[in-house]
Parts: C-alpha cells; sequence; structure tokens
C-alpha cells in the first residue's frame, strides 16, 4: 500500500502539454505529484485525504505572466483575485517598473507609484524582496522581471533625456546582480514618461547583459497605437542585437484608426520566430487598463475612472459624465483627476480573438489591485478564456485555453516543474467545471469572484474551496532556472 496525503479520483485530466485530456488520478505528496493516470484499485492508497473530481477538469494551477502585484503579496497575501480564478503562479516587475531593486528615495513617479506605496518597504536589492518573499509568504508563488524603468529612477538625476555611458552602465550592474539573484529577466515600458527618453540604443546596451542568463527582454512597448508596426520593430531589433529572448507584453492594436492591424502585427512576429526567439502575451478584453493621463482617452471609445486621489468618489463613473458635470472638456477633468487610473475602450473584438488564439500568445491580466474599481481583469481573466472564448464561442479547445495558462508561459519563464502535471513536478492544481466556468466581474462591478473554479492547491495546499479562500500561503519565490 502506498501512502500519499492527497488523492484526487476521477478526474478529467488536461495535463498543461495541449494534449488531449484523459480520465485518471493523482496522487500527491507534500508539495509533489507522484502518480497520475489510472491509479487502480484505491484500496492500493493510503491517502490522508481523497478528493472526489466527479469527473470535473483537473488542471496545473495557471500561471499569470503579467501582473502588477509587487507590494500587494505582502500586502494582501491571500491574493483572492487570483487564487480565485485557479492562478497560482505569478510574475510581476512588469512594464518596466519593479519594486526591486529600489535605491532611489523620493516620491516615485506613475505608474511606479500605482503598484507600490511610497511608504511602504523599499527593496535596494533583488535578494531583499526574494528573502521577504520567502519570509513572509502569499497564497501563489512570485517570480519577478526587473524594471528597466526603476533602474533608471536609481541611476538618473533626470528621467526626461537618454542616459548618458555611466548611467547605463550602473544599469547594467543592478540587474546584472538581480538576474545573478534569480531575477527573470528585464521588462522595459517606454510608453511611459519615466522610459520614454530611452533610446533603442540605451535599451540594447541595459539589455546586453541578459544574454549571459539567457533571460528574456519583456516589453510593454513604446507605442500600440498608430506606431505599433514601429514599435514592435523596434523590439526584434533589440533582441537581435542584445542577443536576448524578446517578449511582447499584452499585445493590442489600441485606437479606432489601428483595429484590424494584428493582421500585419502577427505577419511580423511570426516572420521573426523564423530567426529569433519572440513571443507574447494578451489579456481577454477590449478595454485596457492604466494612468488617467496616458494619452489613451484620445483614442478611446469610453474611459471608466477606476482611481483619482484628488476626487475618490469618481471611482466607477465614466470620464465624460464627470467631465459634463464639471462643465469642461476630457483634457481638463483628466489634469483635475490626477494622479489617476482608468479603463479604456480602445481595441476591438476581432483583434483581440485574432491575437488570442494565435498559437504562440499565452494568456495574461495585466491585473493592478489598486483602487476600489479596478479592471475586471484583475478577477476574471482566466475564467473569461475558459467559459466565454473556449466553451462559448469554441475560439480554441480547453486543452489549448489551458496550455495557453499553464504550460506555454512555463516553457516561456523557464519556471522549471510547474505548468505541466507530471510526475516530480509541483503540485499547482485547479479543478473545475468545464460546463459553468466563467467570469463574473464586469466593468459594472469588477470585484466579483469567477464561477466554477472549485478548488485550487499551490504546493499541494488548498487555497481556494467552494467560493471562499482557506487562509492557506503556501506560496513561494520563483527563481530564474
Amino acid at each position: 500500500m502506498t501512502q500519499v496525503d492527497i488523492l484526487f479520483r476521477n478526474a478529467q485530466i488536461i495535463d498543461g502539454s495541449g494534449s488531449a485530456r484523459f480520465a485518471g488520478d493523482v496522487a500527491v505528496s507534500d508539495d509533489r505529484i507522484v502518480a497520475l493516470g489510472d491509479l487502480g484499485d484505491p484500496g492500493a492508497w493510503q491517502a490522508g485525504e481523497t478528493v472526489d473530481c466527479a469527473g470535473q477538469i483537473l488542471a496545473p494551477g495557471f500561471i499569470d505572466p503579467h501582473t502588477h502585484y509587487d507590494e500587494a503579496v505582502l500586502s494582501d497575501p491571500e491574493m483572492t483575485c487570483a487564487v480565485s480564478q485557479g492562478v497560482t503562479s505569478i510574475i510581476n516587475g512588469n512594464c518596466g517598473f519593479s519594486i526591486a531593486p529600489l535605491t532611489a528615495t523620493g516620491p516615485l513617479p506613475a505608474p511606479l507609484a500605482s503598484i507600490i506605496d511610497g511608504a511602504g518597504p523599499r527593496f535596494a536589492r533583488f535578494s531583499q524582496y526574494r528573502d521577504r518573499l520567502a519570509a513572509e509568504p502569499a497564497a501563489v508563488n512570485s517570480a519577478c522581471l526587473i524594471g528597466h524603468g526603476t533602474l533608471r529612477l536609481n541611476a538618473m538625476d533626470d528621467l526626461g533625456r537618454a542616459a548618458d555611458a555611466g548611467e547605463v552602465a550602473a544599469m547594467r550592474r543592478q540587474l546584472d546582480q538581480a538576474l545573478d539573484e534569480g531575477a527573470l529577466g528585464l521588462s522595459t515600458g517606454t510608453f511611459y514618461p519615466p522610459a520614454r527618453a530611452a533610446t533603442t540604443e540605451e535599451l540594447i546596451g541595459v539589455s546586453d547583459v541578459l544574454k549571459d542568463y539567457a533571460a528574456l527582454y519583456v516589453t510593454h512597448m513604446r507605442d500600440e497605437g498608430d506606431k505599433v508596426v514601429e514599435a514592435l520593430e523596434e523590439t526584434l531589433q533589440i533582441g537581435r542585437e542584445a542577443g536576448c529572448g524578446v517578449h511582447v507584453s499584452h499585445h493590442k492594436c489600441a485606437g479606432l484608426a489601428n483595429h484590424g492591424r494584428s493582421e500585419v502585427t502577427l505577419g511580423i512576429i511570426d516572420s521573426a520566430r523564423q530567426r529569433q526567439d519572440v513571443g507574447l502575451d494578451t489579456t481577454p478584453y477590449i478595454a485596457s487598463a492604466t494612468m488617467l493621463n496616458s494619452g489613451r482617452h484620445r483614442q478611446a471609445s469610453r474611459v471608466i475612472i477606476t482611481q483619482s486621489e484628488p476626487f475618490p468618489e469618481t471611482a466607477g463613473r465614466d470620464l465624460a459624465d464627470v467631465a459634463a458635470e464639471w462643465g469642461c472638456n476630457l483634457d481638463d477633468a483628466v489634469e483635475r483627476l490626477i494622479p489617476a487610473l482608468g479603463i479604456f475602450f480602445i481595441m476591438d473584438e476581432r483583434d483581440v480573438q485574432r491575437i488570442l488564439s494565435y498559437p504562440h500568445t499565452m494568456v495574461c491580466s495585466d491585473g493592478i489591485m489598486t483602487g476600489s474599481h479596478p479592471h475586471p481583469r484583475v478577477w476574471g481573466t482566466f475564467p473569461r478564456v475558459l467559459g466565454h472564448y473556449a466553451r462559448k464561442l469554441g475560439l480554441f479547445s480547453m486543452e489549448e485555453a489551458v496550455h495557453k495558462m499553464t504550460g506555454l508561459p512555463a516553457a516561456r519563464f523557464r519556471l522549471e516543474g510547474r505548468g505541466t502535471l507530471a510526475v516530480d513536478h509541483f503540485a499547482d492544481l485547479v479543478i473545475f467545471d468545464e460546463t459553468q466556468v466563467v467570469d463574473a466581474a464586469t466593468y459594472e462591478t469588477p470585484v466579483r469572484p469567477a464561477t466554477g473554479i472549485r478548488q485550487v492547491f499551490v504546493n499541494g495546499r488548498r487555497v481556494w474551496q467552494d467560493g471562499e479562500a482557506t487562509g492557506a500561503r503556501p506560496g513561494r519565490p520563483l527563481l530564474r532556472a
């Protein structure tokens, strides 16, 4: 008789590889899978707990490759918005902004100020943040990219210009140290003011460190609207000249004039993949979310205010309604509302579906928890893909949907032992009802857990069950393999 901690019986197993599902069982001891498949006579196993999956899907826990929960994993460690969706691992430090290494003093610029509290802890080295996550774990596993914008803030006295050779060298040193301490790679956000003045040469100079670690250049590109093709070409150039893989964050074609251009951008990516390492992720929504004064309100058909420091009562209201109430235009309303965040309806559903169904696209939330009225993607991204796009629309199979959330990001970011169900892999697991799973969060009521996510386990410990967080916090820092 074999002794295990948990025995999952009667499951429809989708293993994260993209392969067809199969009926079977999974045995877990401590934090690892020790057996899976047809495990035969229950009498051959002695389990501390047996979970009858009753024909529901048992899959690897979902991996969110693009989040902004750098500080949230410390301040809100139960991470209910994530585990309620089946997410068991996240990657922070995106869009060029990371909580570490942060040596700069004084007020923080947006959007970094939207991700971390200026009064919160600052970590001068990535290893300090890594060790804090290990000592005070969250419910989810956390990996982290190093933000180029954060490195610029540390190295430069004026973010409105290109870095000189000495400043590039200083950024390289901090990046090299962080990579040596286990960070996954470098993220950039040249769309945002703190890094907008960075030249292509500066980005190549800093990124040159990445090839020594086989680490990725992950980017919120300089433009996702009218100059999206030029921005994509710059990204590919940086990868070629720095000798590293590139990854396009939350790929989109923003603004009415650019609807339909995903046919062009995906063609460029597909062609480039024949010659260099290129990947991408996207969100399953036609609306994005970022700083209210990003300029995107001029491209959007609708804008919802999610947070305003001077006018918190406007959270959840349409920008156009607030501007009309104040008797001013949208630009003037934005100036009065900032510092603020907003939701921008700027994409076309056909582009969303085209990008989402591209075989090499993985799913991300781009989640920011700040404010009382966040984008519904914070609570709904992964069940939306399963319930709306896979089950309802048939955009792809349930197996492919799971692969885009598990095996694909795990391989892309080299998260060993995660993303697929196999013997000796970590027991990050989600049980869901494929006939009922769907997002419940909406633009009007965004803080609502999804339906159909039955149970979630992180490193063999249950963190979500029947609509409630268990309070367990078994997450770990995930380091570059």
